[in-house]
């Protein structure tokens, strides 16, 4: 083989008729990808006979590829150099778009375990779908969201290779779908397996759509017509649903990559083994990310069923001991349930197979004594609604949280009922994040320090780190330490003010606060905090404040009214805090545009406070949290989720924990009065009526008005500030500004930061996918 670097220039040569120094962006991208591709090729290939495990998800957030391919195959230093002897800057690809491929945690958390796997030679293949626009690309017109859409195939999709000859048909009530597989490279760090992500792609069936010059005009049109409803089906991630339209689409997307993707499963299986399925669940091993492709189960029953004619206790054999369940939230407006009429409307064939999975419960209840009324917890079908998460518990032979606390939650409060019914079914998988892509290539300075200190074994064995902990007592590191930490945040500055045109300073504290925007991750309570703190300096409340900036980051889902709201707010304080002269030198506040992976990349490196403050049992998990701590920075949080853990593990003397607890939230049930809190208290008041007294403007919307009437009456379904944002605001308020006090003693400070790298050894997705690949797939 060539030497990647002539296969570069010859890729060049040949596609473009350029080298390296003339070669556009999109060009250069290109040849140094296929050249890696080529190299990684030999390695790509499956093991006959050796079980495998299949993460089915409706998000895969795998960011920018070409830096972390390149470094797991030991060719990110080598495609430096060669960039920089071409007088080309290495940041050329920082041009390229993240592949807009998933949102939030769900799907960066199906990106890290294919690191892991593929690094720890575990077989675990990804099935998605490959979007063609992602969610949006998010920028501001007066502080307001605004979406586009999100072209990241514009530079072209050289770590994808389209396998036409692998198509399947899809089939609809009012249509049939062709869905072409794209698979990616899932690459181990150090020369370890190559594993596939396989995203699908919908089309028009072959001939429906194409030759349009043999047409007439109607037929034309028509033809279409038929292309674009079946590109719409993978067109966007997650379309609004708050239309019958967007429900029905929504629903089509999950059958769509669901049903491909068993369907490539049975044909490989088939060619091996024929109609005999009883191997089948020993050769693969199916895991359901949260519940948008639990219609996989139903679908996989009605395959067997009616294409190979097994019973229906044959099949649901297959089924249970094939499928395993993670759930990802306690809240009962993200445990899917699916209108009856909506969902025959969409795919009639499959409903009966879930009347039979309900009848085969039914059974399974009577049998433990469990009748009349007792049953109405458990139906999959109640009433006009299909529960997705029952089916899921039912029919899978593993349901599992992903943080302790989570765990213990379903077990006992969400899904109590179900935990009597199969104990053993329950476990705890923890959340993780691949050291390879959140320490060692976004903040290579930190890395190098380690490496320096204790080898380079943590790049694989993240419990290695553990050998930091004396450094935390060393001047000389902490001193080492504190300048990567200052260079992390000049390079942030300097990115920022490249590309928001806003100007930071580095010798600020950076407090972050980067997630999906949703009311329970409360955005909302530290933007109130922030404005606290700007009118106790104002009237000399507050005294002695450490010069900070205040950054954000998050999208909110389009059709998302209130959180859309909490972004204008945001926005507003932030002119308010920027355009008062007597800020300049306390504090800035920024809400970076279109935060993704490859933002988080920069940001997360030069933060010294992790935000974490949802209210305490909302968040499962969270891996936010552990990213920071990865890269030193304390967290500031409630005790909830991982937190709990990285707290356990770090001490809370190292972190700053603040708000009511599950149970101290659970006893304030049906007695929690936020008015009365509000007007009690003059810091909760001032900072509230900012929604109404004129100090923040909303354009004339209402937006801060709803805001403001859901804090203290209630809207909708939910009760009055029902993620208790006032009950914990004076606790938060207070907590915040010890922090940023003790940040004052930059070496005090800097050994809280050191020993959280130190014990962020449990966080690997290593160690998580180590456990499903033991516990739940049998495939290590």
């Amino acid at each position: 083989m060539k030497p990647f670097t002539e296969q570069i220039d010859e890729i060049l040569r040949l596609e473009t008729g350029a080298d390296a120094c003339s070669a556009s962006p999109a060009a250069l991208y290109s040849a140094v990808s296929r050249a890696a591709m080529e190299r990684l090729r030999p390695q790509w290939k499956r093991e006959p006979g050796k079980k495998r495990a299949c993460y089915f998800s409706a998000e895969f957030l795998v960011g920018r590829l070409v830096h972390a391919n390149l470094f797991n195959l030991g060719l990110l230093d080598e495609c430096n150099r060669y960039l920089l002897e071409r007088g080309v800057d290495p940041a050329v690809f920082e041009q390229i778009e993240d592949d807009a491929l998933g949102n939030g945690g769900l799907g960066r958390l199906a990106a890290c375990f294919l690191d892991s796997a593929a690094s720890m030679g575990v077989p675990l293949d990804g099935y998605g779908i490959r979007y063609r626009y992602g969610l949006f690309r998010q920028h501001f017109e007066n502080g307001f969201q605004m979406e586009t859409p999100d072209n990241w195939l514009r530079f072209g999709d050289p770590w994808s290779v389209r396998r036409d000859d692998e198509s399947v048909l899809v089939t609809f009530s009012d249509q049939t779908v062709r869905a072409v597989p794209y698979d990616m490279p899932a690459i181990g760090y150090g020369g370890g397996m190559v594993n596939t992500l396989r995203l699908w792609q919908s089309e028009a069936p072959d001939g429906e759509g194409f030759d349009f010059a043999l047409f007439n005009e109607q037929k034309y049109s028509e033809a279409v017509r038929l292309r674009d409803e079946a590109e719409a089906i993978s067109a966007v991630l997650y379309p609004n649903d708050d239309t019958p339209a967007g429900k029905r689409l929504r629903l089509k997307q999950q059958y769509f990559f669901s049903s491909a993707s068993l369907q490539s499963l049975l044909r490989d299986y088939t060619a091996r083994h024929g109609d005999d399925f009883s191997h089948f669940a020993d050769e693969y091993a199916i895991q359901l990310n949260d519940t948008h492709p639990v219609v996989s189960i139903p679908e996989l029953l009605r395959i067997l069923m009616s294409d190979y004619l097994l019973s229906f206790d044959e099949s649901f054999a297959v089924v249970q001991r094939t499928f395993a369940y993670t759930n990802h939230t306690i809240m009962a407006e993200a445990l899917e349930k699916w209108d009856v009429g909506l969902f025959c409307s969409v795919i009639p064939q499959v409903y009966p197979y879930i009347v039979m999975l309900d009848d085969a419960l039914g059974r399974a209840l009577k049998a433990r004594g469990i009748t009349g009324a007792g049953r109405g917890r458990y139906r999959i079908i109640d009433g006009e609604m299909i529960h997705m998460a029952h089916m899921a518990i039912f029919a899978s032979h593993s349901v599992n949280g992903v943080a302790k606390i989570h765990t213990e939650i379903l077990k006992n409060t969400a899904l109590p009922e179900w935990f009597a019914l199969y104990p053993d079914r329950f476990n705890n998988k923890t959340n993780g994040i691949t050291p390879r892509r959140w320490l060692a290539l976004c903040n290579p300075e930190l890395s190098s320090l380690i490496t320096e200190r204790i080898g380079s074994g943590w790049i694989t064995d993240l419990d290695a780190l553990e050998k930091l902990a004396p450094y935390a007592g060393d001047p000389t590191a902490l001193d080492a330490f504190l300048r990567v930490k200052r260079q992390k945040k000049e390079q942030l500055c300097a990115f920022i003010e490249a590309r928001e045109g806003v100007r930071l300073r580095p010798d600020f504290m950076f407090d972050v606060q980067i997630k999906r925007l949703h009311e329970y991750k409360r955005q909302l309570l530290n933007a109130f905090s922030i404005l606290d703190f700007y009118f106790g300096i104002q009237d000399g409340r507050i005294r002695d404040f450490t010069p900070t900036v205040f950054l954000f980051g998050a999208k909110a889902a389009p059709g998302y009214y209130r959180a859309k709201a909490i972004i204008k707010f945001i926005n507003e304080v932030a002119r308010l805090v920027n355009s008062d002269p007597a800020m300049r030198e306390c504090m800035k506040v920024l809400f970076v545009q279109n935060y993704n992976v490859s933002y988080a990349e920069k940001l997360i490196p030069a933060a010294d406070i992790s935000e974490q403050i949802s209210t305490a049992g909302t968040e499962a998990s969270g891996t936010g949290n552990m990213k920071f701590m990865l890269n030193g920075a304390v967290t500031l949080g409630t005790l909830d989720g991982a937190n709990i853990e990285i707290v356990e593990r770090a001490g809370v003397e190292n972190n700053y924990i603040f708000g009511a607890t599950v149970g101290e939230i659970a006893a304030l049930d049906g007695r929690y009065n936020p008015r009365a809190l509000y007007e009690s208290d003059m810091r909760i008041r001032r900072a509230v009526d900012t929604l109404i007294d004129g100090t923040l403007d909303d354009g004339r919307t209402g937006m801060f008005r709803e805001l403001y009437s859901a804090l203290l009456d209630g809207a909708s379904w939910h009760a009055p500030d029902c993620y208790f944002l006032l009950h914990d605001f004076i606790p938060y308020c207070d907590t915040r500004l010890r922090a940023n006090r003790d940040y004052a003693d930059r070496a005090a400070f800097a050994k809280k930061c050191l020993l959280n790298v130190a014990h962020a050894g449990p966080f690997s997705s290593d160690r998580t996918v180590a456990e499903y690949a033991r516990g739940i797939w049998g495939c290590l």
